[in-house]
Formats: structure tokens, sequence, C-alpha cells
């Protein structure tokens, strides 16, 4: 019988052969390195002494690897990079774009705005995977609680994440302002609560004298539409900035205090910074006083807006086509006040926080946005001749757009997150 490669035979002339080939393999086997398939390092260099011999090679203890080098870089404070992978979704390929916000749909001529990442100065930030992420989020929680660009990144989420899945829509509340999605496969739960001002609030008046309407905002109450709703989460996220600029009518211990633009006789004028910080203070304390709350807290800076030549209702408009680079502006005027005023208000929770076991962390978003003019809708989160109050959006995002950029931030947080929590197991 005949095998594939020549005759079997064990006769005694060829038994010398075999033996010399044997010795042959053995000492070329001894003289070429050899090299591991997995780790592609050459045998010669794995080390004499067993003592001096590295660890086996996790996935993990590589992403551990580099947290450590971000550990002691600041992912807040960088440049725009082109990134000519961008964007990784389109109009086309994700439903949960809010209409204001397609601006690929509504015809912005330009596409520059979607090929830039964020990237810090001294170290990598690496790009959004939504595989990792959803494995990192298994069985978590997260809830955005704040106002409309609290909503504009839990849009960008999903679409970041539609790569991998859709979310269940399991809201439990008719009001399309505060929604809940389910991501089953993962058993990850995403939220949003609208709270515009974080604090007890009444519509006075829907119109007003600027037609966009009157608030009474009694600043040392949190709004209780999340405060009772997030001790169920592990992440919640405070969002809140450009609503403070309307008429609102300010109530402290239910009494009136004063106000902003409300033309009542006798109510003193104050300033927005001083509604603002209230606001803030009453609801990280709020977070403080929550018993049964374990999760992480976390507040997100704000992002500033980008009207030129004139305010939102006087023509002002975004049209840039590119990013600033850090140098060429700078935080200033009322944005700067109210970026100074969430830090400030931060490190009060932070500390008090620390104390009763609570943890609270900054996103800091202000300065990657503000080098951001390019990456607002604009004109085109409508159609020219639409039905609508046309005004130029310099405010909110286009998705896909810049804002996508918080994800990778976001997913960063989380991964030092829970090596804080295997540290702290480990103590």
């Amino acid at each position: 019988m005949e095998l594939p490669f020549g005759k079997y035979s064990t006769s005694p002339q060829r038994a010398p052969r075999i033996y010399l080939l044997l010795v042959l393999a053995v000492v070329v086997l001894g003289i070429i390195p050899l090299y591991h398939p997995f780790n592609l390092y050459p045998a010669d260099l794995v080390a004499p002494n067993p003592s001096q011999i590295s660890p086996i090679y996790h996935a993990d203890e590589e992403q551990k690897i580099k947290i450590k080098e971000t550990e002691t870089c600041d992912i807040f404070k960088g440049e725009w990079v082109w990134n000519p992978d961008a964007p990784y979704y389109t109009n086309m390929t994700c439903y949960a774009i809010h209409e204001h916000q397609n601006c690929m749909k509504y015809g912005r001529p330009d596409s520059d705005y979607l090929k830039w990442r964020w990237k810090p100065n001294g170290c990598e930030l690496p790009i959004f995977d939504p595989f990792k992420f959803l494995d990192l989020v298994r069985n978590k929680s997260l809830a955005l609680v704040g106002d409309s660009v609290g909503r504009n990144q839990m849009q960008s989420l999903i679409c970041l994440l539609a790569r991998v899945e859709y979310p269940v829509d399991i809201s439990d509340n008719p009001d399309q302002a505060f929604k809940k999605y389910k991501y089953t496969t993962y058993n990850f739960t995403l939220a949003t609560y609208w709270s515009p001002f974080l604090v007890s609030t009444k519509e006075a008046d829907a119109d007003g004298p600027s037609h966009t309407g009157v608030y009474n905002l009694h600043l040392d109450e949190a709004d209780e539409k999340w405060t009772t709703e997030i001790e169920r989460y592990d992440y919640v996220m405070l969002n809140a900035g450009h609503w403070f600029a309307r008429i609102s009518v300010y109530f402290e211990n239910n009494q009136r205090v004063g106000c902003r633009y409300c033309g009542i006789p006798d109510v003193p004028e104050l300033p927005l910074t001083y509604a603002y910080q209230r606001a803030f203070r009453t609801a990280l304390k709020a977070i403080n006083n929550l018993e049964n709350f374990k999760g992480v807290a976390i507040l997100r800076t704000f992002a500033p807006s980008h009207f030129e030549g004139g305010e939102w209702n006087e023509g002002g408009n975004c049209a840039r086509t590119r990013p600033y680079r850090s140098n060429e502006t700078a935080l200033e005027g009322q944005s700067l006040e109210q970026y100074k005023i969430q830090v400030e208000e931060f490190k009060i929770a932070e500390e008090e926080g620390k104390m009763k076991g609570k943890k609270f962390r900054l996103m800091d978003t202000t300065q990657a946005m503000l080098l951001r003019p390019d990456g607002h809708p604009s004109k085109y989160g409508h159609w020219p001749n639409a039905n609508v109050v046309l005004y130029n959006d310099c405010v909110h995002w286009c998705l896909p757009g810049p804002i996508d950029s918080w994800a990778d931030i976001l997913f960063h947080m989380f991964e030092m997150e829970g090596t804080r929590s295997q540290e702290e197991k480990l103590q």
C-alpha cells in the first residue's frame, strides 16, 4: 500500500539514512531560533533566569498599560487632529439622529468637519470601540440628566453603538423627553432625563418677551424628576448650560429673590451666574444626600456655542469649516464664568462626597468643544423652506460630528473606573 508521500519502508538499508536525517533535524532546530506564533518574540529573547520572565500576556493587561500611560496625561487638553477613517456612521445607517442635527440630510455642503478626532497633549486617546464599550458596561446603566445637548450626546452614543446592536425602547414615561433604552445582549441600560436647569422648575409663561418662555426656578430644590430615579443607575452624568440664558425668576426658600430680564417691578436683576452656581450646588448636594446612590456621578462641563456676527436671535451664525488650534481662541466672557462655576462646585461636592463614600468625576469637554466652531448644524437642521422658527443652530452638534469624540473620552473614563474598582478590591 502506498502513501501520498512515497512508499513506506523499514528496510535495513534505509535505517542509517533515517537516523542521519533525525540527527540533522535536531542540530538545525537547536541553531535556528524558535518563534512563538502568538507573541512573535524569538526564543532567544526569552530571559534565561526564570525570575526575569514576564507574566503571560493577556489582552486586558495591554489595556491596563494604555490606561496607565493616560493616567499621567490630561486628556482634556489637546488638539483636533485629522482622522481619515471618520465618520463611523451616517444618517443612512443610524435612525437615532434628531432631525435638527441631521446635517447630512439637510444638505450641508462640506464634509471636513467629520474628519477630526480629539488628541490629548502627550498621549493617545483610542478611538471608541463599540464592542469593547458594550462589554465594559455589561450589566450596568447610564443616565444622562440635563438639557438637549445631553440628548445630543445620547443619540451620538446610540449611533456609535449601532455597529454592534440597536437598543430596545423600554421607556416607562410617555414624555419623549424621558427615554430609556436597553441593549438586551449586554443588559446595558441607557436613559435620558430632561432637566435643563437641574432644579425644580415651572414654566410661568410659554411665550414671554423673547418668545422663549419665562421660568420660575427654585434654586434650592433639586428637580425630583431625576433625583427620585438615579439611585438605580451605575453612572449618572449631569449637564446644563444654555437654558440659563432664558428669562427666569429665581426663588429660594419659596421666596422670590431676583430674576433675569423679567421686568417685574421691585424684583432685583441678578446675573445668570447667580442662578447657575446655586443650581449646580443644589444638584450636586442632592446626589451627596442620596443614601442609596452607590454609583459614579459625572459632571460634564459646558460646551460653548459659536455664534458670530450677532446673537442667536440677531442673525448670528457659525459658518466656519475647520477647527481652531488651541492658540487661536480662548474661553472668555459668560462661557468662562459658567465653566469656572462648574469646576468650583464639582470640587466642593467631590470633597463632601469623599466623606460619604460617593464618587464624583469631571468630564471636562469645554476646551475641546471651544475649538469646534465648524461642528454645529447652523442652517442645516431643516429644509430652507421649512415652516419652522428659523435661526442658525450654533449650540447643538451635527451627527455625525465632533460630539462623537465624547464617546472616546467616556470610554476611557469607564476603563479608568474599572481599574480603580479592581485596585480597591485588592487593597
